[in-house]
């Protein structure tokens, strides 16, 4: 008897670049997508944006990854089909799909549109779905989620520009808005300008705050100041500039995930003031509590944010022309990219073109 081909298999075929063990490279994998439920959106894949979590899981850095792994959670595309009981979405829409694919919609968390901090939270990729598949990314050509974590993209922002947002654009959006440092007037400090950071000044300079952007290399004052409008920049490890400015920001949103020192960063808190850690060190940060409890200090942590959130993120940013700055890549080189990524060399994401230049 003769085999069946995979088409003939997978009638809901689908094709991308996954990793098959912990060396981390990527290279091309045939696999297959769920019919379209009756909850859910199928689209085409057209850019998916690079996140620093994706180099991490492909090597199994965290300890949890399940292969073969295709990465990808700053995905956007064009709808082709909707299911029968999809009411936000229609075909030839542009949307988009972050972090998460699925949540148990009935926790507290779910409950107050926080679907990012519910204990059954669905990653976009190398997680369990609710069927007991493994869940693929968006290094491939389609994509089928449920209506309810796609995001509608407004048409005056570019996809491609657009797709880091669904990522690096709500992790720096969401504590902006919860620990209230998205008053005009307000002085805000952003530490790191990478993929993150660089967000972070474009959203905090939306809103009406004065930025500082605290970076260990000199190097960056200029871009951050020219190009990314911050207001004044502080090198880290300059004693005289640092003490100059302790007592003076209401907030301070740290993109770091390399392990650091935060008592610095707390002085150059106001009373009351807040420092909230979106970057993930894997080891322990040191933090001495003496200064927190004589100056009313907190010290916080925010993860990406809940779908109602991600789509006022994406609002908002199409009211205020804000992007990413990206470094368009076709998908043969990815694996380049993501070497590139971990000596830190990209201004200041890449995206991959998957519309153009995955073939099949």
């Amino acid at each position: 008897m003769e085999d069946k081909s995979f088409e003939e298999e997978h009638p809901t075929k689908a094709f991308g670049w996954a990793a098959r063990d912990q060396s981390g490279v990527l290279s091309p994998f045939k696999f297959s997508r769920r019919s379209t439920g009756e909850k859910d959106v199928r689209f085409k894949v057209l850019f998916c944006g690079i996140c620093h979590s994706d180099l991490h899981m492909a090597k199994n850095e965290w300890g949890f990854s399940t292969y073969p792994l295709v990465p990808g959670h700053e995905i956007v595309g064009q709808v082709t089909e909707v299911g029968s009981k999809v009411e936000r979405f229609k075909v030839g829409d542009k949307v988009g799909v972050g972090c998460l694919v699925g949540s148990c919609h009935s926790c507290d968390s779910c409950s107050s549109n926080l679907e990012n901090y519910c204990p059954e939270m669905i990653l976009t990729y190398s997680a369990k779905y609710n069927d007991g598949t493994i869940t693929y990314g968006g290094y491939s050509d389609i994509m089928v989620a449920d209506e309810h974590f796609v995001v509608l993209i407004p048409e005056n922002l570019p996809l491609d520009a657009a797709a880091p947002l669904l990522c690096a654009g709500i992790t720096v959006y969401s504590p902006l808005r919860f620990f209230d440092l998205d008053k005009p007037g307000m002085h805000v400090g952003v530490v790191g300008l990478g993929g993150l950071g660089h967000v972070a000044v474009k959203f905090a300079k939306a809103m009406g705050v004065k930025v500082t952007v605290i970076s260990t290399s000199p190097s960056k004052k200029q871009e951050a100041l020219d190009h990314l409008g911050a207001d004044s920049f502080l090198v880290s490890r300059d004693q005289d500039g640092m003490q100059a400015a302790v007592g003076t920001m209401d907030g301070i949103i740290d993109t770091v995930s390399a392990t650091h020192p935060i008592s610095p960063l707390i002085g150059l808190l106001k009373t009351r003031g807040k420092l909230v850690l979106v970057g993930a060190p894997v080891k322990p940060l040191e933090l001495s509590v003496f200064p927190l409890i004589m100056g009313g200090k907190i010290v916080g942590g925010s993860g990406i944010g809940g779908m109602k959130e991600t789509q006022e993120m994406i609002d908002f940013a199409a009211r205020n022309n804000i992007t990413a700055d990206i470094e368009v890549i076709s998908m043969d080189s990815v694996n380049t990219a993501m070497e590139r990524l971990l000596k830190g060399d990209v201004r200041y994401r890449f995206v991959i073109d998957i519309g153009n230049t995955l073939k099949i």
